[in-house]
């Protein structure tokens, strides 16, 4: 069983590899932002199957680390994205 979960580890990893292509030649930023969403879900679902594995409890507490940071990663890019999108006020004519 070990054997299998460690072979679906390096599977998950090799998807968020391709996933990198992504990352870097997205033609727009929603892309790009959802590529980064890959590369954090597969990175913790790695994580969490090298964890069952070796049975090492900590890289658990490292997958909900990574888990959190791509949660701040979307909101930071939404609202980015939101304020400049965002035309400012024209001043008023007198």
């Amino acid at each position: 069983m070990t054997s299998f979960l460690i072979l679906a580890g390096i599977f998950v990893l090799a998807m968020v590899a391709i996933g990198m292509v992504r990352i870097l030649r997205g033609p727009a930023t929603a892309d790009r932002m959802m590529a980064a969403q890959l590369l954090g879900t597969g990175g913790i679902a790695a994580l969490l199957l090298s964890s069952v594995a070796t049975g090492t409890s900590a890289l658990v507490d490292v997958a909900l680390s990574v888990a959190l940071l791509a949660a701040f990663a979307s909101v930071t890019l939404v609202t980015a994205a939101s304020q400049k999108n965002v035309e400012p006020p024209e001043a008023p004519k007198e």
